[in-house]
């Protein structure tokens, strides 16, 4: 027996089907999205479709943007010799805000996992690679304290060392598992200052 018409029932599947977002969540999602005023909703749906046609990976670091170059990037007083290697945009967004970081980021758009088939080439490593050919001094690479975290970190110590550039990863202070986005930002500004070369 279907509880609710088709119209919710529709928007609950399809609010049920994001990340992090359960049945019940959706739920909830969904009855507020009703009963908001029209004018509301139309501007959530209008960003959301402005969002998805003109957010772009940055031409430098590859995070999201809707620029050609982020404001990372743009800005010259940044220390572009200093390069942080993250998972997601969501970890940089998680070191800036320490407010601590002066040189730029390079995102990965994930990590080496061969357990669910993605490899060196699933992820923005030849960018990185592209990225060295210029004027860099260190990589210091940022990537969660998971399996896959570590196992894309080795891989890219590996990759950069004989260039005769400084490799250094994130100290501990980031819990083993814990994933950056959720960590708060004296712990990652400690990870940060305490980070090793490897």
């Amino acid at each position: 027996m279907e509880l609710y018409s088709g119209h919710i029932t529709k928007l609950i599947d399809e609010l049920a089907a994001l990340p992090g977002i359960g049945n019940k969540t959706a739920q909830r999602l969904a009855f507020h999205l009703i009963n908001m005023p029209q004018d509301k909703v139309n501007r959530l749906a209008t960003a959301i479709v402005d969002a998805k046609a003109n957010v772009q990976y940055c031409k430098e670091c590859y995070t999201l943007t809707d620029k050609e170059i982020c404001p990372v990037c743009a800005n010259q007083s940044r220390n572009h010799r200093l390069i942080m290697v993250v998972e997601n945009t969501r970890d940089l967004a998680a070191y800036e805000k320490t407010g601590k970081y002066e040189g730029v980021y390079h995102v990965l758009h994930g990590a080496i996992s061969p357990m669910i088939g993605i490899g060196p080439g699933d992820i923005k490593l030849k960018e990185l690679v592209e990225r060295l050919q210029g004027d860099v001094d260190e990589v210091i690479i940022a990537t969660n304290s998971s399996l896959e975290g570590e196992t894309t970190a080795m891989y890219i110590s590996k990759l950069i060392k004989p260039t005769g550039i400084k490799v250094t990863r994130i100290a501990s202070g980031v819990p083993v598992g814990g994933d950056l986005e959720y960590i708060d930002e004296v712990t990652l500004l400690r990870a940060l200052e305490g980070r090793v070369e490897i």
